[in-house]
């Protein structure tokens, strides 16, 4: 047991390294991910900062400027995370799985394993960030009348509070991928029924808001702004990332739509039930166009036949039963023939099988849906 557990720590810290992050720590077995990207706009913000810690503490030495800057690249750091936490536990209490938090360049990202099936749903996620956010800017302001003024832990705390209010306010900007334009598509969604109706509004927003950083950031440097520089390399980062993130998003709605007129009975393949010590080659030969559940003979399936497996097993040993080529069949690999078209390919996406047996209300296997017939149909090719 001890070797196995090691060999899984192993697989999952390569898997980590394989995606350039540093695991900081797990929330509910959530991994929360430092990216390299990071550093550099911590690096970035401390250089473009540092000029302006003398306007709010006059007289403080160069060192004294970098360290202070530092720290306010840390807090921000800190702020994100905790933003991040609020949507992550938010997302796990109603039952949405999350893969992992990264915290990368001037922002981060809790990247969810299931699109929410309501806008009730969507909404609660997206509002927890921000919710966070504006709380803890409300302390550090509290805070701030117990800390004499003027000195460097006055400043720490300002630049804590400030950090906060920045990031929960700029998520409540309505466009996407920002919190706001979630809350903006689950808004649209609850009124018009339609998810991609939501989705395309808040793209709209995403490209509004983009091109208003832009503007801001060229209008501190036609005013000869004192943090024009700051001002311009944030906003140019941070319209690329809204821009690059809204087109992200309507092209994962795209993959996610519906075809109209498609039923997710013209996708099933009709199933064949023969007995697990079927000899494979025969069972091999009945799979042709079909899915095939092999069942014991005490009536309990042993799973769906692999054609791949079965391959395998048939050059080797034409006559070995069936069922050592049989696919498991789980839980979420079974589906009601009743559930909505798109929660099916929803299901289908998030779940690591290529095929899924299709029941009928009494339980009976109505058909088997193949991951690659899916594919086709959502991309507009021909079934095969």
């Amino acid at each position: 047991m001890a070797a196995t557990s090691e060999q899984g720590t192993s697989r999952s810290r390569r898997a980590i390294a394989v995606d350039g992050g540093l695991l900081l720590f797990r929330v509910d077995g959530v991994p929360v991910l430092l990216a390299p990207s990071w550093w550099i706009g911590s690096l970035v913000i401390v250089v473009l900062y540092t000029p302006l810690v003398g306007r709010f503490l006059p007289g403080a030495s160069t060192l004294t400027s970098w360290l202070l800057s530092a720290a306010f690249a840390v807090l921000l750091g800190l702020s994100v995370l905790a933003h991040e936490l609020g949507h992550c536990l938010v997302a796990l209490r109603l039952g949405i799985p999350v893969r992992r938090l990264r915290l990368f360049l001037l922002g981060g990202l809790s990247e969810v394993a299931r699109t929410p099936r309501k806008p009730g749903h969507e909404g609660m996620v997206a509002a927890a960030g921000p919710v966070v956010s504006v709380l803890l800017a409300a302390f550090c302001g509290g805070l701030l009348l117990a800390v004499p003024p003027g000195g460097a832990a006055w400043l720490l705390v300002a630049e804590c509070a400030v950090a906060n209010l920045a990031v929960g306010l700029f998520n409540l900007l309505p466009g996407l991928p920002l919190d706001g334009g979630r809350l903006l598509r689950a808004g649209v969604w609850a009124a018009t029924g339609a998810r991609p109706t939501g989705t395309k509004a808040a793209v709209a927003g995403g490209g509004l808001v983009a091109f208003g950083l832009l503007v801001w950031a060229l209008w501190g440097l036609a005013s000869g702004s004192e943090d024009r520089w700051l001002r311009l390399g944030v906003c140019v980062v941070t319209a690329w990332f809204v821009a690059v993130g809204a087109s992200d998003e309507l092209a994962a709605e795209n993959r996610r739509a519906w075809p109209a007129g498609l039923s997710i009975s013209e996708l099933v393949r009709p199933v064949l039930q023969l007995p697990a010590e079927s000899p494979v080659s025969d069972a091999l030969a009945a799979s042709a166009g079909r899915g095939v559940v092999l069942v014991r003979a005490d009536g309990v399936a042993a799973g769906l036949l692999d054609e791949t497996a079965a391959q395998r097993l048939a050059s080797e040993s034409p006559q070995s039963p069936a069922e050592l080529a049989a696919e498991p069949i789980r839980a979420e690999t079974v589906f009601l023939a009743s559930e909505p078209s798109e929660e099916i390919a929803e299901r289908v996406r998030e779940t690591p099988a290529w095929q899924f047996l299709v029941v009928d209300e009494e339980g009976r296997p109505a058909g088997v849906l193949r991951r690659e017939d899916l594919r086709a149909a959502m991309s507009g090719r021909p079934v095969s």
